[in-house]
């Protein structure tokens, strides 16, 4: 009987270590599945329909719209199919922050070489 207690003992606590970490949670359903999916599919659509559309491409807004919507299908896939939207909140913050600094990162050089190339003359 002792014994029993305390198997129960250890099951309750490793339950409740996983529950910490996020290793126990309800995993999405079908439905969910099927919505992000077509989400994600109207972003696609959206991103092909934005690159033919000439009047749009001429624009300074073409290159950062594509890069907002990209980010968005990236957050998505990494919440919903990684999981990262039921983990626990540490994971995230591990995943996110660099992403962040990245994010950044390349947003600063987009500006940086925009600016020497307007400087050499390779845009107009």
């Amino acid at each position: 009987m002792a014994s029993s207690q305390s198997q129960h003992g250890q099951t309750s606590q490793a339950m409740a270590t996983e529950a910490e970490y996020g290793a126990v949670h309800e995993h999405p359903t079908w439905s969910t599945y099927w919505k992000v999916a077509t989400v994600l599919t109207v972003i696609t659509v959206g991103e092909v329909w934005f690159y033919y559309l000439p009047s749009f491409v001429s624009t300074g807004f073409f290159v950062p719209t594509l890069l907002v919507l990209s980010a968005a299908k990236f957050a998505i896939v990494v919440m919903f199919y990684m999981h990262l939207k039921y983990d626990h909140k540490l994971f995230r913050a591990l995943f996110t922050g660099p992403l962040l600094i990245a994010s950044v990162t390349i947003v600063a050089l987009l500006f940086l070489f925009g600016k020497f190339a307007l400087r050499l003359g390779l845009l107009s």
